[in-house]
């Protein structure tokens, strides 16, 4: 497999505060990478960073081959580097479809295209799709932001916190979906609290700690390691 996505020595932070320090991590074709942590690890900053909605002191990002470190959001987008944010961060006054329009738009005629088969593999969408999207249940709202993003094909889904807030059934359905999306060939770097659930479905993860990489390895390797199963584990 080849790498698609590689940060090296990221730095990153929040006008004199600096989250992210030295933070080096790849994203390999077609698979999933998680990074896992506490709150305040630096997880959803690291995601923003990428997607260039904050500001990046230091270090390097490349993406396909190409050296994107300062480039803007817009045209991270518009070469498939896709951010779900965390809160899902709805249109709440334009209708699920609306939403929808708007996401694909940034893909033009190909994006508008994606539509009746997003609606046709959410169908919650579907019967909702004239509603206000601020009047949708929290599961639904986020069943709407991955279908947004995926209007657009991305070659890499940056997914933050995608299972929050939700019920388990509905967790079960986000992580099925994440699941079959990585079936699907997309490249996927998901931050995500519920770390038991993300490892089982890593190819790779990343431990981060107070904005550094502290522990790496397969999915796997790191669900047995001793002081991930005593930090993040629950045992």
């Amino acid at each position: 497999m080849s790498t698609l996505l590689s940060v090296t020595d990221l730095r990153a932070g929040y006008g004199n505060v600096e989250v992210l320090h030295d933070v080096t991590i790849e994203l390999e074709e077609g698979t999933l990478c998680a990074i896992v942590g506490a709150n305040g690890a630096g997880k959803t900053t690291l995601l923003m960073g990428l997607a260039g909605l904050v500001p990046k002191r230091a270090g390097r990002v490349v993406f396909d081959g190409t050296d994107v470190t300062r480039l803007p959001s817009h045209e991270l987008v518009r070469r498939g580097l896709v951010l779900v944010p965390e809160g899902r961060r709805m249109l709440p006054q334009m209708s699920v479809e609306e939403n929808l329009q708007v996401a694909a738009a940034a893909a033009g005629a190909a994006g508008f295209a994606r539509i009746p088969a997003l609606l046709d593999r959410f169908p919650i969408l579907r019967t909702r799709r004239a509603l206000p999207a601020g009047s949708l249940s929290g599961g639904e709202q986020q069943l709407l932001a991955i279908a947004r993003a995926l209007a657009i094909a991305p070659r890499a889904l940056l997914l933050d916190e995608p299972s929050m807030g939700l019920a388990p059934k509905l967790v079960d359905e986000i992580f099925a979906i994440v699941a079959a999306e990585r079936a699907r060939g997309t490249s996927i770097l998901l931050v995500e609290q519920n770390a038991r659930r993300a490892l089982a479905l890593a190819d790779r993860a990343y431990v981060l700690e107070r904005g550094r990489v502290v522990l790496s390895g397969t999915g796997a390797e790191l669900s047995t390691n001793r002081e991930v199963v005593a930090a993040y584990l629950g045992a």
